[in-house]
């Protein structure tokens, strides 16, 4: 946890939004896997863990306005739970190094709220996105548990994003630690992926190096040599010489801070030709949208200036034609990109990903496009201010699926060369992804340098036969 003073003060911020009522915070608990007592990993809500930092599960914390009170509902161990599992931390110990002194038992809540409704007091809450914190909402607030989710506060949510997407200093060196070490994963990769592995033996090694780190993963590996499906988890694939290995995966630190990271490299030593073309293209855009990072340029902008530079590459290769501008507007683009330029990060490697879109990553002048394929996938539009966190992750995917589709449709002809996309058909897919804060001008990239050109990656590869 970080010193108390953080949380004490991130709660004194978020007071300052609101005059009256109740905000109120759902922890979550474990998920069985197939009974009770043998559940999936615990992972604490976000948004509880910014504003209280205790990581427990089973826990829900107010913020009493008017009574001028924080206050956390949960139990400490039982006997029981000391036998199974041993001495550990006291609840009220973790509690106090979050500045929180009051400590109730989880069924006094019920009474606390229903008071408090009977006052005429507004109960705050954000979004549910788990099945059992609804149930619990709905017996907390007599609310029938197919609807909790349209009360949610929306106040709460404007706020919660507000504050939690500008990150302070000690979130920084968090950031910076995770981004650090999913660098040396993805180094580790590029030296010791060889022909004949199985995906799932890679993928074994970075969730195994993420543990060794004292943090985990921050979502499911993607390793692939079928890149063009954008988040593959089926890992059972052997790799072969001629093919391209994407590698996204990235670690969450013990504090719960994201890094998100994504390198492509050929299985041989080196790439082919094409490989090395279409790779050199994402890096351009990659480049052009990391140089475009600084307060006041919208993220929608950055996206299809991306998607344009994808373009002119691919016109330079034959495989596009006509106006680049034109054929971005057109949404020509999405038969080789069909996904957003990057997202915002942080607790969550999708960060607030939970508070709805529209809230975190769009205004209300500029609504998210959710029709239209290709913008419909961008979850971060607005424009930028300094301690934001995002990725910037271009690609160029050649996905059969998709290739058929428009092809049969005829769709997109003036700008796409059908014939000459054919022959990719095989190819697979190309991401180049990595972190980066916005500064009061310009940005900077969070951890340490990976190798991202093709001279780099091959220099490693060979090294590693």
């Amino acid at each position: 946890m970080f010193n108390s003073t953080v949380y004490v003060q991130r709660r004194a911020v978020l007071r300052k939004k609101f005059h009256t009522g109740i905000l109120l915070f759902m922890g979550n608990g474990e998920s069985p896997m197939n009974y009770a007592h043998n559940p999936y990993h615990f992972r604490q809500d976000s948004s509880f863990l910014y504003y209280f930092g205790v990581n427990d599960p089973d826990l829900i914390a107010i913020v009493d306005l008017d009574e001028d009170r924080d206050m956390v509902f949960g139990a400490e161990m039982s006997i029981d739970d000391l036998v199974w599992m041993g001495r550990q931390e006291s609840l009220q110990g973790k509690c106090a190094k979050a500045g929180i002194t009051q400590l109730a038992l989880p069924e006094k809540l019920v009474g606390y709220l229903r008071q408090a409704k009977l006052k005429g007091r507004e109960i705050h809450f954000l979004p549910p996105y788990r099945a059992e914190n609804k149930i619990t909402l709905s017996r907390l607030l007599d609310l029938n548990v197919h609807q909790v989710a349209d009360f949610f506060s929306t106040d709460l949510v404007r706020a919660v994003a507000a504050q939690r997407s500008v990150k302070a200093v000690e979130e920084i060196a968090e950031l910076d630690k995770a981004a650090s070490i999913s660098a040396d994963i993805q180094l580790m990769v590029m030296q010791s992926t060889k022909p004949g592995m199985y995906e799932r033996e890679i993928a074994a090694e970075i969730h195994a190096a993420a543990l060794r780190s004292g943090g985990n993963l921050a979502y499911p590996v993607i390793l692939t040599v079928n890149g063009e499906i954008l988040h593959n988890y089926y890992r059972g694939n052997i790799l072969e010489e001629g093919k391209l290995v994407l590698n996204d995966s990235g670690v969450e630190t013990a504090m719960g801070y994201a890094g998100d990271l994504t390198r492509t490299f050929p299985v041989s030593k080196t790439f082919t030709a094409d490989q090395k073309e279409v790779y050199d293209i994402v890096l351009n855009a990659y480049r052009h949208a990391s140089s475009m990072l600084t307060p006041g340029v919208r993220y929608l902008d950055i996206h299809l200036e991306s998607c344009k530079q994808l373009v002119l590459g691919l016109k330079d290769m034959g495989l596009m034609k006509g106006d680049a501008e034109d054929a971005v507007a057109a949404g020509a683009h999405t038969l080789f990109f069909q996904c957003g330029t990057g997202h915002m990060m942080g607790l969550d490697v999708h960060d607030m990903e939970d508070l709805g879109e529209q809230y975190v990553g769009y205004t209300d002048t500029l609504k998210k496009n959710t029709t239209k394929f290709g913008l419909k996938s961008l979850r971060m539009g607005k424009a930028l201010e300094a301690g934001y966190v995002m990725t910037v992750e271009p690609g160029i995917y050649f996905n059969k699926e998709l290739l058929d589709r428009y092809h049969l449709a005829g769709s997109f002809s003036e700008f796409i060369n059908y014939e000459a996309v054919e022959k990719f058909r095989d190819f697979g897919g190309i991401r180049i992804e990595d972190d980066f804060l916005v500064l009061e001008t310009g940005a900077r990239m969070l951890g340490k340098h990976l190798a991202i050109t093709t001279a780099e990656i091959e220099q490693i590869r060979a090294d590693s036969y």
